[in-house]
């Protein structure tokens, strides 16, 4: 075979190579486009709503703002980073603005888990076709919002970690506390990331101290990395995640939601696994991948092997975390580099830019044969949310204050600002006690009639699905005003 023949062969496998790439990029676009999920998540509304105050009284709120049940209690806007940019976006493109944002957030974690494997496999078909098991398990389960960041600097992390120790080179995590002054700005799972860094340094000590006291196992991995500029970096990461508008506040914050018991009962995506639909079975196929990767080696990882074990228990018991589990195990499997002469060429900038500019021209073909516009979006809202309600409200207005369903309270924090909320998603603002009061309330059970906020409502909009929507009209003291097919809207007697 001549050079140029076999010049010609790399060059085609290269722009293969490319075209795959491109192809699963499209592909993660063309399914935000198909279900619009940017704009039907429950949530994505009062993180807009949040932005918008931040943006307008260029400060961060440290109460409940946009609430009357909790206006007066303390409360972080820790999701900041993504609130501003989403509220930008809704200034200056309307919903296609935030559909926009959603997609481009779920591209960008589509690219970060491939760049991750393509790290740490050096094996380009390696890290592609284990990039699609991936998104297939986890990416689409929960719709674009804060924690989409979290994901993405979570490879960030780990593929740092696992380089560095696997080269012995502590230099690369000197970048760790960039990475996390941006992700606590940006959600408040960075503190998985912090467990993470702070696991790869207490397994390095206990495993030093196992060989000074001359009991460290044969089948163990031995640590590589100097241990006093390891916890200089954990220390250095500790440190980042203060450097924000809240400091340290924010820890607060995490030991709140730790201790939380009642959103678990009520939010479906803080619950266990349902094993209803296929994602749920490749979620455990990866666990199961990694866990056989880990005793294929033949010295044993304790970090890894600590790692997965936690990600497995996070995401077995709270579906939403299922991105921890599957974006670990997937590094897992992928962390075993190609022999030096089989290692595929790193990708440069220009062939990223390259495949950059392909996808976006054919995603822009694919959004005008796709229904992604204006119009479709507003049709997918309305099929969703209380729309039609509150446009007959604000023809014919009614006196607060309001109660609401608590799946729609995020919305009508956006589109009725004129009536605060009694409540919304922002469980770490209303805790266990109201949570639990008013998922009673809407649960229809006895004590629903000694509520004290359904006692004060004025207005009741419902979800025509909550048994409070099926008893509250036979209540003496409301009267309905408005039903659809979504909603019952009531008004006090």
């Amino acid at each position: 075979m001549s050079a140029m023949q076999a010049f010609m062969g790399v060059l085609k496998l290269r722009v293969l190579q490319l075209c795959a790439l491109a192809a699963l990029i499209v592909g993660v676009g063309t399914e935000c486009f198909l279900t619009k999920l940017s704009v039907l998540d429950l949530d994505v509304w009062w993180h807009l709503s949040v932005g918008d105050w931040i943006v307008q009284h260029r400060a961060f709120p440290h109460t409940g703002i946009l609430s009357r049940t909790a206006a007066a209690r303390p409360w972080m806007a820790y999701s900041w980073g993504f609130e501003v940019p989403l509220s930008r976006c809704y200034a200056w493109l309307g919903f296609i603005g935030v559909a926009l944002f959603g997609t481009a957030l779920t591209i960008a974690v589509a690219a970060g888990v491939f760049w991750m494997l393509h790290q740490l496999s050096e094996r380009f078909w390696v890290a592609w076709a284990l990039s699609i098991v991936a998104y297939s398990a986890f990416l689409f389960n929960i719709m674009p919002r804060p924690v989409f960041f979290t994901m993405m600097l979570y490879t960030v992390t780990l593929t740092l970690i696992l380089k560095a120790q696997r080269s012995g080179r502590v230099e690369l995590l000197y970048w760790l506390p960039l990475v996390f002054l941006l992700w606590a700005n940006f959600h408040i799972q960075f503190i998985y990331g912090i467990f993470t860094v702070a696991l790869f340094a207490g397994t390095n000590l206990l495993q030093r101290l196992a060989i000074s006291l001359r009991k460290f196992p044969d089948a163990l991995a031995a640590p590589a990395l100097p241990l006093t500029r390891l916890f200089a970096v954990l220390a250095g990461c500790v440190v980042a995640t203060g450097l924000g508008p809240y400091s340290f506040h924010l820890y607060e914050v995490v030991f709140g939601y730790a201790s939380s018991k009642v959103a678990y009962r009520m939010i479906t995506e803080l619950q266990p696994l349902s094993f209803l639909g296929p994602s749920h079975f490749l979620e455990l196929l990866l666990a199961a991948g990694a866990f056989v990767a880990l005793g294929w080696q033949k010295k044993l990882d304790p970090f890894k092997l600590i790692l997965l074990i936690v990600a497995s228990i996070f995401a077995f018991r709270t579906t939403r975390d299922a991105w921890f589990l599957c974006i670990t195990a997937a590094a897992i499997i992928a962390d075993f580099p190609a022999p030096s002469g089989k290692r595929d060429r790193r990708l440069n900038l220009p062939e990223f830019a390259g495949v950059t500019v392909v996808a976006a021209l054919f995603l822009l073909l694919i959004a005008r044969n796709t229904d992604f516009n204006s119009r479709a979006l507003d049709e997918a809202i309305s099929n969703q949310f209380p729309v039609d309600a509150v446009n007959f409200l604000r023809k014919y207005p009614v006196g607060g204050p309001l109660y609401n369903s608590f799946d729609w309270g995020g919305f009508l924090i956006f589109y009725m600002p004129q009536y605060p909320v009694a409540i919304d998603g922002r469980t770490d603002l209303y805790g266990d006690q109201l949570d639990a009061l008013f998922y009673a309330t809407e649960g229809a059970e006895p004590s629903y009639a000694s509520d004290p906020y359904l006692n004060e409502a004025g207005l009741v909009i419902l979800k025509n699905s909550v048994p409070l929507a099926q008893l509250l009209p036979t209540d003496r003291r409301f009267r309905v005003i408005y039903k659809d097919e979504l909603a019952t809207v009531l008004a006090r007697n």
